[in-house]
């Protein structure tokens, strides 16, 4: 089993920054790509980010490339979003996520492990 446990959200004003963190134990050593996914009240949990855990190779929402990145510190086993010039769209719970399987998928399923959210809100 692996553990996440995500921090760093909050409310902030349209344009400023924050950082997630997503902090993994357990059985880390089966973890091959970490992602982030995020779902706002009414819709479908939606793909952000993911990463490769081994090579860092990224993949990005066209929603949100060119304003978050995506990064890991494999020896503190966390995984961080740097969201820059947020939105007030980009309100949502975010939740962490991780595979024991290669390759970055976009779709929930592809996941094992979850994270219990950390909630972001953007105001206008």
């Amino acid at each position: 089993q692996v553990q996440l446990v995500e921090s760093g959200g909050g409310l902030v004003q349209a344009g400023d920054s924050l950082r997630l963190s997503c902090a993994a134990s357990g059985r880390t050593f089966n973890v091959a790509v970490m992602g982030w996914f995020r779902q706002a009240p009414g819709k479908e949990r939606e793909f952000v980010a993911g990463i490769s855990w081994s090579g860092g190779s990224t993949y990005y929402a066209d929603s949100v490339k060119g304003r978050f990145t995506i990064s890991r510190d494999n020896a503190k086993n966390t995984m961080y979003l740097q969201m820059n010039a947020l939105k007030p769209e980009d309100t949502a719970v975010y939740y962490c996520a991780a595979s024991s399987t290669k390759g970055i998928s976009r779709y929930s399923s592809g996941y094992d492990y979850w994270g219990q959210g950390t909630q972001v809100t953007v105001s206008s």
